[in-house]
């Protein structure tokens, strides 16, 4: 919890677009954690079926972090390319200032 608050935290707090960035990927990053933490099962075992095993852990949960990695992978390259972007076309890459000149023109 307290790294997704710190991620939060980035997120809102700062105002340049890199930084807001690395926030949200901190942000994922706790939310892939405590997803798979609370997945675990204390003695359990793959789910393979053998005698004498009860107790099975679902791989499910894994798979599903595993894609949601792949995804944000993907939304960190396009927020990286679109800030390359506003950076060519604005000069900068601090929120304030992007503001500021959009309002001038």
């Amino acid at each position: 919890m307290a790294l997704m608050m710190c991620g939060l935290y980035i997120m809102i707090a700062q105002g340049n677009l890199i930084k807001k960035i690395v926030g949200l990927t901190i942000f994922q990053t706790s939310v892939f954690i405590f997803y798979i933490s609370m997945a675990k099962v204390t003695g359990a075992t793959a789910p393979i079926i053998k005698e004498g095993l009860e107790l099975y852990s679902n791989p499910l949960p894994h798979v599903l972090i595993l894609t949601a990695i792949v995804v944000g992978i993907s939304t960190t390259a396009l927020a990286l390319a679109l800030v390359i972007r506003i950076r060519q076309a604005y000069g900068t890459i601090e929120e304030d200032e992007i503001r500021a000149k959009d309002r001038l023109e």
